[in-house]
């Protein structure tokens, strides 16, 4: 750094490791409030750094998939909800090929290869020791992507990444009459300065929040939908019939 200050020295003070600092400081990560902060009085900067907060904050353009991607490659805490599909996180690798194969327009083979080692790459977060928290609605568990047998192995995949220590899956049932899933899915992630943000999509559209109001208001949701869903055990054994059937 120009003011002879090391990314190990910057690190220890912020509490960081020297990985993360230095993916910070090229750009390949948003710079946190904390690592800001510490640079900012270590550097004697006078608040230029801690100013420069605002304007990296996720843009409120719909297209901001990589910003998400980015984000969730390293947060600590991810809060998810589907309502008619199972989360990407929890996909098995024929059920997401069978959704890749269904999208319209269609997509060449090139790119579905890419979305679907993609996914699978994002799936090796869940031997981390983040904190996942899903709650799927039943709709999502009886779309039938891939017909019987792809949803069968998606049952069991459910059941078996259930037992990790640090995943937890619920299922809201429909007859539960908690409105709050027709506004369609979300996904909230904390990062590790304890910063939390939002992301929701649509028909063709990617956006996240980090307004604290807009996060709030998402949180709450998620709070409501997690206390009507089935816990986690009732949960196993509702997809174990399913299953099953």
């Amino acid at each position: 750094m120009d003011a002879g200050i090391s990314r190990e020295d910057l690190g220890k003070e912020a509490g960081y490791e020297y990985e993360s600092v230095k993916s910070m400081e090229q750009g390949r990560r948003r710079p946190t409030q904390r690592l800001l902060e510490v640079a900012d009085e270590m550097c004697g900067a006078k608040g230029k750094l801690v100013a420069t907060q605002g304007y990296l904050q996720p843009d409120k353009s719909p297209w901001l998939l990589p910003a998400f991607l980015d984000m969730e490659a390293t947060a600590i805490v991810q809060y998810q909800y589907q309502a008619l599909l199972v989360p990407g996180l929890l996909q098995t690798e024929e059920y997401a090929l069978a959704l890749f194969r269904a999208h319209w327009p269609p997509a060449n083979e090139q790119t579905i290869e890419d979305r679907l080692a993609m996914r699978l790459q994002r799936q090796e977060r869940l031997k981390s020791t983040a904190v996942f928290s899903f709650v799927i609605y039943e709709a999502a568990l009886r779309t039938g992507v891939g017909g019987p047998e792809v949803m069968k192995g998606q049952m069991r995949r459910l059941l078996d990444v259930g037992t990790q220590r640090n995943v937890a899956i619920q299922v809201l049932l429909a007859e539960q009459g908690c409105y709050s899933w027709l506004h369609g899915p979300m996904t909230l992630l904390e990062t590790e300065d304890r910063s939390v943000c939002a992301y929701v999509e649509g028909q063709g559209y990617h956006t996240m929040f980090a307004e604290r109001e807009k996060v709030s208001d998402l949180s709450q949701r998620y709070g409501m939908l997690r206390t009507q869903a089935l816990n986690c055990e009732d949960s196993a054994e509702f997809i174990g019939k399913l299953a099953e059937e």
